[in-house]
C-alpha cells in the first residue's frame, strides 16, 4: 500500500503537469495527499519541515540564476543579436539545418559550463528566429533544446561541469572526465537518434504545410532596425558567459578560500554568519558570467537595449519567477516523496537487479523519474546504494569509472517526464504546452535513457572504458 500511495502521488503530479494545471499548486497537494494516505498526523510538519523547507531553499540557491538567465535571454532578444546570429547561421548551415544549429548551440553552453536553465532562456529567442525564418513548427522547440541541453552535453560527454556529471565523483572517487570513450560513443548515438528524430518530425511537418504556427504565446519581439549587428559582436556575448563561467569557477575558491565568516551589523549580540564557499562557487560563478554578458550587451547595443529595457525585464522577471517556483516546487515534491516508506520500498525492490551496471541504471533513472530530478534522483540513489555499487564493482572486476559514468548518464535518462521542472520551465519559457510539445521530448527522453545500455552492452562486448 506505501507503494502504491507513492506510485498514485507521481500519476497525479504526472497528469496535471500534462493536462497544463500548475505545479506550483499541485506539487504539495500530491505530495501532501501521499502523507496524508500514509501518516495522517505528518500532513503539517512534512509541509513546513520539509516541502517548504526544501522549495524555498532551492530558490535562495537558484532564484538569482534564473533571473539572470532570464534577463540574459531577453537582452539579447532585445538587442537583435539573437536575429544577427540566426541569419548568420542560417546562410552557414542553410535554412534546414536549422535544428542542427540550435542543438550546436545549447551544446557549446552546457558543456561550457552554464546552467541548463540559463541555457533554455538564453537559445529560445535564438531558436524562434530561426524556427520562424526557417518555416518549422514551434512546437519543435522544446525537443530541440532538449536535445542539446538535457542530454549528452549534461552527463555523457567527459569532463562536463554539470552536476549530473559531479555528483558521482564523491561517492566512487573518481573525475568527471570517468568513462570517457563510453561517454563519447553514449554521446554519439544519443545526437545522432535525437537529431534523426526530429529531422523526421521535420519532413512530416513540411509534408503538411505545417507551418511555424499562429496564435503562439511568449514569442519574443521582432527586431525592427534593418541594419544587422555584426554576427562576431553579437555571438560575443555567449562566448563570455562561457569563458567567464570557467575563470570564476577557478578564481572564486583561490580569492574566498573554502568558507567565509562575516559579522553582520546589526544590534545586540549575533552569530557570524558562515557561507561554505565549497557549496556555492559554481554558482557564483554561473551568477558572474551572467553578469558579464549582460554587461557585454550594453556595451555594444546599450542605446538599442535601454529604450525598449523597461518593458522587457518586466517579463524576464515574471518568466524567472514562474520557471524558479516550478522547479522550487517539484523538488519539494521530491523530498517528500523520498522520506515515505514507499520510496523505501522501491529502492530496496530496485536493488534485487541481478547484473551490477543494469541495477545501478535502473536503480537511478527509476528515482530520478520519480523525484522528477537528475540530480536528486542520483543523489538519493547513491547515497543509499553506493557501497553496494562498490562492492558489486569489486566483485565483478569494473572499474568504478564505468559505475560514475552509467549513474550519470541514467540520471538524465527518465528524469524528464512530465512533472520534470526542467520540462515545466522549458515549456513555460516558450509559451508551449505539455500536449503540444512534450510527445517530442519524451521521445528524447526514451533515445537518451537507450543510450545508457547501449553503453553498457558496449562495455561488455569490448571493455572499453
Amino acid at each position: 500500500m506505501d507503494f502504491v500511495i507513492v506510485l498514485a502521488a507521481l500519476c497525479f503530479l504526472m497528469f496535471v503537469a500534462y493536462r497544463g494545471y500548475s505545479v506550483i499548486l499541485f506539487a504539495p497537494v500530491a505530495a501532501l495527499g501521499a502523507v496524508l494516505f500514509t501518516d495522517p498526523g505528518m500532513v503539517a510538519p512534512m509541509f513546513t519541515g520539509l516541502f517548504m523547507d526544501k522549495m524555498v531553499g532551492f530558490v535562495k540557491n537558484y532564484f538569482p540564476v534564473f533571473l539572470l538567465g532570464a534577463v540574459f535571454g531577453k537582452v539579447i532578444e532585445l538587442s537583435g543579436f539573437s536575429k544577427s546570429i540566426v541569419a548568420s547561421v542560417i546562410n552557414l548551415l542553410g535554412a534546414k539545418r536549422a535544428m542542427l544549429a540550435i542543438v550546436v548551440v545549447c551544446s557549446i553552453l552546457t558543456y561550457g559550463g552554464v546552467s541548463l536553465f540559463v541555457v533554455v532562456f538564453a537559445v529560445y529567442p535564438f531558436a524562434a528566429e530561426m524556427f520562424r525564418a526557417s518555416g518549422i513548427p514551434k512546437r519543435l522547440i522544446p525537443g530541440t533544446i532538449a536535445l542539446g541541453a538535457f542530454t549528452f552535453t549534461m552527463d555523457s560527454l567527459p569532463g562536463t561541469p554539470q552536476i549530473q556529471n559531479i555528483i558521482p565523483t564523491t561517492f566512487f572517487k573518481t573525475t568527471t572526465w570517468a568513462a570517457p570513450w563510453l561517454g563519447v560513443i553514449g554521446g554519439v548515438f544519443i545526437l545522432i537518434c535525437g537529431m534523426g528524430y526530429l529531422e523526421w518530425m521535420r519532413r512530416k511537418a513540411l509534408a503538411a504545410n505545417e507551418g511555424y504556427g499562429t496564435n503562439l504565446v511568449n514569442e519574443p519581439a521582432a527586431f525592427e532596425h534593418e541594419k544587422l549587428a555584426n554576427p562576431w559582436i553579437a555571438i560575443l556575448p555567449l562566448v563570455m558567459v562561457g569563458v567567464m563561467n570557467k575563470v570564476f569557477t577557478q578564481l572564486i575558491p583561490d580569492l574566498y578560500g573554502k568558507e567565509v565568516s562575516f559579522i553582520p551589523a546589526v544590534i545586540g549580540t549575533v552569530k557570524p554568519v558562515v557561507q561554505s564557499v565549497s557549496s556555492i562557487a559554481a554558482i557564483w560563478a554561473v551568477e558572474g558570467a551572467l553578469l558579464v554578458g549582460i554587461l557585454t550587451v550594453f556595451v555594444f547595443a546599450g542605446k538599442t537595449v535601454i529604450s525598449k529595457f523597461a518593458e522587457g525585464s518586466k517579463a524576464a522577471v515574471a518568466g524567472a519567477l514562474l520557471a524558479s517556483i516550478n522547479t522550487a516546487s517539484e523538488y519539494g515534491f521530491g523530498a517528500v516523496i523520498a522520506a515515505l516508506p514507499g520510496f523505501l520500498f522501491i529502492a530496496n525492490a530496485l536493488g534485487a537487479i541481478p547484473n551490477p551496471l543494469i541495477n545501478e541504471a535502473i536503480t537511478v533513472t527509476s528515482l530520478a523519474g520519480i523525484t522528477g530530478s537528475a540530480s536528486g534522483g542520483m543523489s538519493i540513489a547513491l547515497a543509499a546504494m553506493a557501497e553496494t555499487f562498490i562492492a558489486n564493482a569489486q566483485a565483478a572486476g569494473i572499474p568504478l569509472e564505468v559505475f560514475h559514468r552509467v549513474a550519470s548518464m541514467a540520471s538524465g535518462g527518465m528524469d524528464t517526464l512530465p512533472h520534470n521542472g526542467a520540462v515545466i520551465t522549458l515549456l513555460a519559457v516558450t509559451g508551449l504546452t505539455h500536449k503540444q510539445s512534450y510527445k517530442d521530448i519524451f521521445a528524447i527522453t526514451c533515445i537518451k535513457t537507450a543510450a545508457v545500455f547501449v553503453v553498457i552492452a558496449v562495455y561488455y562486448a569490448t571493455g572499453i572504458v
